[in-house]
């Protein structure tokens, strides 16, 4: 339902005649729950060769991604999670803060890490 309004408007002695409507919107009765983000420990940090992520659920298929702080992947792999953990080889990657990203059908988690 659409309903209208005629506005007048005084400004410095000067009249202005204005039309505006207005719309009524539906508020959705449902309301979504977004599930607790999982934490997850990066160690050791700072790292040299290797990082360790721990709390991870087991995954067949995980897609895990390191990016720099301007969101430029350097480095992404694909692997099984098994015993709720990963290790990651980094021996490549410069000094630097990075944020590594696990992606799987049972999760999505993400983790910031400083590479000495």
């Amino acid at each position: 339902m659409t309903k209208r309004y005629i506005l007048l408007l005084s400004v410095f002695s000067w009249f202005f005649l204005a039309t505006a409507s207005a719309q009524e919107a539906s508020v959705p009765s449902t309301t979504e729950i977004r599930p607790e983000k999982k934490k997850v420990k990066v160690f050791p940090n700072p790292a040299t060769n290797v990082i360790n992520v721990l709390g991870l659920a087991n995954s067949r298929s995980a897609q895990i991604f390191i990016s720099d702080l301007y969101g430029n992947r350097v480095q992404s792999h694909q692997w099984e999670i098994r015993n709720n953990a990963l290790n990651i080889p980094i021996p490549t990657l410069t000094e630097g803060l990075y944020i590594i990203s696990i992606v799987s059908k049972e999760q999505e988690v993400s983790a910031k890490f400083y590479k000495k």
